[in-house]
This record gives structure tokens, sequence and C-alpha cells, in this order.
């Protein structure tokens, strides 16, 4: 069985598994893969408040302990819909916390399994990240990036601080509207996906599991966007079922 941590947010675990759906070859109802979602929001506490210092509790530990109940209830693979769940102040505690409790589940590692998919698709990538702030501040991306030996760009501070805002924003963010998305949301992602095209990208990374949501289109202006979610979801097919893998 699939395993997959709701709740970060709800719609980006459900997309996730939407996904698996999508990605999976079968002929009829029967021939799907079992999937346990368990969204337990109200007990994670925001991971980029964490990184950046507003908040002193380290969701870590939920997430950890959300994965161990999907563990129990059988699944054997699991995945968080969550870049900055993956920063290492926050993936440490979990990858600890499993081990202190002798969890039998395979964690995978959304923004690794990314990174090893461009590498293997377009080497020579000049790969652009949107993310929230915090993911950008860790480094996450750029460090597993660079580790595949792949050109990294970055936008401004001012320009980076508007991607926040068109995920966290109160008025018009994707988190407080995700269905619908907020066309100021959408524009904003938009301009500053023009930023990235004047500094010579050729490859979008979606790199907040909400953007999805937001970015539904494969491209912009004839280049690719990477879909985190999408990559995760046929990386867990390929655990449990390769054979069912499209």
């Amino acid at each position: 069985m699939i395993g997959i941590v709701g709740g970060v947010g709800p719609l980006a675990g459900l997309d996730v598994f939407k996904k698996i759906i999508e990605e999976t070859e079968v002929e009829t109802d029967q021939d799907h893969l079992p999937v346990l979602l368990m969204s337990y929001p109200h007990k994670i506490v925001d991971r980029t408040e964490y990184i950046v210092g507003k908040v002193n509790t380290n969701p870590g530990f939920a997430l950890a302990d959300i994965i161990r109940s999907l563990a129990a209830n059988g699944a054997k693979v699991a995945a968080i819909p969550c870049n900055t769940a993956h920063a290492e102040p926050i993936f440490s505690v979990i990858e600890g916390e499993l081990e202190k409790s002798g969890t039998a589940i395979q964690l995978l590692h959304l923004v690794r399994e990314t990174a090893k998919y461009i590498k293997a698709t377009s080497p020579q990538a000049k790969v652009a990240v949107l993310s929230t702030t915090g993911t950008r501040n860790t480094g996450l991306y750029k460090a597993h990036l660079v580790e595949q030996q792949l050109e990294v760009l970055e936008l401004t501070d001012a320009w980076q601080e508007r991607v926040h805002e068109a995920i966290y924003s109160k008025s018009y963010g994707i988190k407080a509207f995700s269905s619908p998305v907020k066309d100021k949301a959408v524009e904003e992602l938009t301009l500053a996906m023009d930023e990235f095209v004047k500094q010579g990208t050729t490859h979008f990374v979606l790199g907040c599991t909400e953007l999805p949501l937001a970015l539904t289109q494969n491209q912009y202006k004839s280049l690719p966007l990477i879909d985190p979610n999408r990559i995760i979801a046929r990386a867990l097919i390929n655990v449990v079922a390769p054979e069912k893998l499209k």
C-alpha cells in the first residue's frame, strides 16, 4: 500500500493521490493500487514558519507520527507532498524518529526524486525554482540540483517575496484560495517566470506542492514546468508495482 501524508497543504496531498491514479496502467477499478491518505493539518505547524524562526515547534515530530500511523495501517512506502518538509532541520527529525521507533516503511524524498528526474531527462538544464521563501532560504533545491551537476537560477529578493505572497497571501494566496486559485496569484507567478526567462532558464520547477494547483499547464513559453507532485506519484508507483507505471 502507498501512504501519503496529507494536510501540508490539504489539496497537495489530494493532488498526488490523483496523479497516482493518472499514472497507473489499469483497465478496471480493481486494477488501481491501494492508497492511504492521512490528512491532519491541525497537527502540523507551518513548515516555512518553523524554518524562518516564527514558531519553535519542529513539524518533523508530527510528520513522523503520521508516517508511523500510515505504516501501522499497511503502507509500505510513503511520501510527504511538501517541499519545505524536506529541508534538513525537519527531514532529519522525521528520519530520526522513524529509525528510533523501528518503523518499517520506505520514505521517499520529494526534492531528491525531482532533481534525479531532471538530470536523467535534461542533463544540461538551467533550472528555475518557484518556491516559498523558506524553501529558497534553506538552499534545499539548489543543493540537490547542484549535486546532479545542474545549473540553478534564482530570483532577486523582491521577486522572491512576490512568489511567496502568491502562495501565502491571506487575500489572494494559494493556501487561502486553492480551489479555485485567485487570478492574482497566477499573474504574480507568471510575472516571476518572465523574470526567469530573461535569465535564460530552460526548465521551471514548481517547488511548492500547491503550485501545480495554480500552474496546471505542462509548459510556459515552450519551456517545461516540472511538477514534483507527478514525479513523486510515479516514484511511489514504481516502488510498489513498477509493472503498472505508465
